[in-house]
């Protein structure tokens, strides 16, 4: 096994599109390092990049936050103006593990896991983030959306790497919010959880709603009617019952001894119901 500490993204690229054997990123080291120690891989090439500029970094951007893809979750829950601005998002990487596992885990590292249940994930999709890739042919950007294509899996060709998340700007009246539902009361992964984003107007009437669910189907979904539901209204009753209704119908889950279909389609209604509530609540709505 092979460790490189490249000085930069162009060279860290290069080496993981040369390497015929498996690759891995150290950037956070939560999922790589226990994929080691349980033999899950054995990577023939393991790239450094938590020294790389910008890794580690919270920078505003207009209006919004860049986040590198090294920044753990512990600094994410430190930053004033991200908590205000993105509240939702951090309350999701927060969720992630351990108090000593938040001072190492990353929200790109959450991602790039390819998990359906991934903690970080639908808040970032509820708030349309957008990563930046740097691959052999330069940089790119996608939606996160686009990022997971199946469990495991995501939409990175050969030698390309997330190198930070940006959270866009938002309007004054406008917040977000995630829920999980797990068996334990800590440190455990999803059963289903939802992300909701809303944009309010000066009336508290929602212009522009995002509902995201994950764990209930192989990647994380954007349930689009279940924005279309909220946006227009206050939201009322009947509002939230068409979110419900859009969210289950969206769900597609598996049945295991964590939780059945119908559990986890139930409650993956009931948590977009909850967290649409705290968006608009924090967003200056009332209800």
């Amino acid at each position: 096994m092979k460790y490189v500490k490249p000085d930069s993204f162009d060279a860290a690229a290069a080496l993981l599109r040369d390497e015929e054997g498996t690759a891995r990123i150290l950037a956070g080291g939560t999922d790589v390092l226990v994929q080691l120690k349980s033999e899950m891989v054995e990577p023939d090439l393991i790239v450094d990049l938590k020294h790389l500029a910008g890794m580690r970094s919270i920078v505003a951007e207009d209006g919004g936050f860049r986040i590198g893809a090294g920044v753990s979750g512990a600094e994410m829950g430190e930053h004033d103006g991200l908590k205000a601005l993105w509240p939702g998002v951090v309350e999701g990487m927060e969720l992630i593990g351990s108090t000593q596992i938040q001072g190492r885990a990353t929200m790109v590292g959450n991602l790039c896991n390819g998990s359906p249940a991934a903690d970080s994930v639908p808040g970032m999709v509820a708030a349309n983030a957008t990563a930046r890739i740097h691959g052999p042919d330069g940089t790119r950007d996608c939606p996160v959306l686009n990022i997971p294509v199946s469990p495991g899996r995501t939409s990175l060709a050969k030698g390309e790497m997330v190198t930070s998340i940006f959270l866009p700007a938002r309007p004054e009246n406008a917040s977000d919010a995630y829920l999980r539902f797990i068996p334990r009361t800590e440190m455990d992964i999803a059963v289903s959880s939802a992300g909701v984003s809303l944009e309010l107007d000066r009336d508290g009437t929602c212009t522009t709603a995002r509902v995201a669910i994950g764990a209930v189907a192989p990647t994380v979904l954007l349930v689009e009617a279940a924005g279309a539901a909220l946006t227009g209204t206050k939201p009322d009753a009947a509002a939230i019952a068409k979110l419900v209704e859009a969210v289950e119908a969206a769900c597609s889950p598996i049945d295991d001894k964590r939780g059945t279909v119908e559990f986890r389609t139930k409650t993956a209604g009931v948590l977009a119901k909850r967290a649409a509530l705290i968006a608009y609540s924090r967003a200056g709505g009332q209800t």
